[in-house]
């Protein structure tokens, strides 16, 4: 990243400034998603740093929570970016290790979840694709039991984190990266809701196995509108800036239930 030479650099103490502004507060149980290259700024310390402020900003009492999404690990007969050729799918399926909570990498879930994940202390939920970490007081209620069916379903940390009255941080991010919506997608029945089977590797009884599960087919096309909506509709969402990155912060539970509300409403005519 280029250096911004006129913007002083992003620290531990003021990046909790900036948090505890927006209303990051001791206590929350906290599900952040993020960009760090949206800052466009300097941090002394890098993803570290940005860690350190969101657990001095939500203290020891808090509960912070990332999405450490595994999406590679899937039929390969799905990938689009980018494919690979027909003739490798059998070896990929064959080959593909199985998923370890300790040692498989996040994909697409950018350097501060990857960071997060291998902080001494946290904890892993044992999805093989839909994985979240957490560290802190509910972190083992919110990352045990991943159901592998319908994994960000009720049997999901989605489903906890709405139990305890969870907050959403998006950092540098859009709705269309707002997981939680997700969770309103099960709840909700729309007609076109379709079902689906994933497939993947995992350890089963301590040995590798490609499986495969039940699922929904999950639609993002509305989930800028839906956030957007809510934004407008129930005045809970708390937006400002840090360097260039644009951040959100909202509660869970009423997103989620707000959403459920849009897609019941809006998703008919699709």
């Amino acid at each position: 990243m280029k250096v911004n030479e006129s913007a002083w650099p992003a620290t531990v103490s003021s990046l909790t400034e900036d948090f505890t502004g927006l209303g990051v507060a001791k206590g929350m149980t906290l599900l952040v998603h993020s960009s760090l290259k949206s800052l466009n700024r300097w941090i002394v310390g890098g993803p570290p740093a940005v860690i350190h402020a969101l657990e001095e900003a939500i203290g020891e009492e808090g509960t912070l929570v990332m999405p450490t999404h595994t999406s590679d690990l899937s039929d390969p007969t799905l990938w689009e970016n980018p494919p690979v050729p027909k003739a490798w799918w059998d070896t990929i399926r064959k080959e593909m290790p199985a998923f370890d909570r300790d040692l498989t990498p996040t994909w697409g879930m950018g350097a501060v979840a990857e960071c997060f994940r291998k902080q001494d202390g946290t904890h892993r939920s044992n999805h093989p694709q839909v994985s979240f970490a957490a560290r802190g007081p509910e972190a083992l209620f919110i990352t045990g039991d991943h159901s592998l069916p319908y994994g960000l379903g009720e049997q999901s940390p989605l489903a906890r984190l709405y139990d305890r009255n969870a907050w959403v941080l998006l950092i540098g991010v859009n709705h269309d990266n707002n997981t939680s919506l997700h969770l309103a997608e099960y709840r909700s029945d729309y007609p076109h809701k379709k079902q689906t089977k994933l497939e993947t590797a995992c350890k089963v009884n301590g040995q590798r196995e490609w499986v495969s599960f039940d699922d929904i087919s999950f639609d993002t096309e509305d989930f800028i509108e839906i956030g957007q909506a809510f934004e407008q509709a129930s005045g809970l969402v708390r937006i400002g800036t840090i360097g260039d990155a644009t951040v959100r912060l909202m509660p869970q539970r009423e997103l989620v239930d707000y959403a459920k509300y849009w897609m019941d409403s809006y998703r008919w005519g699709q």
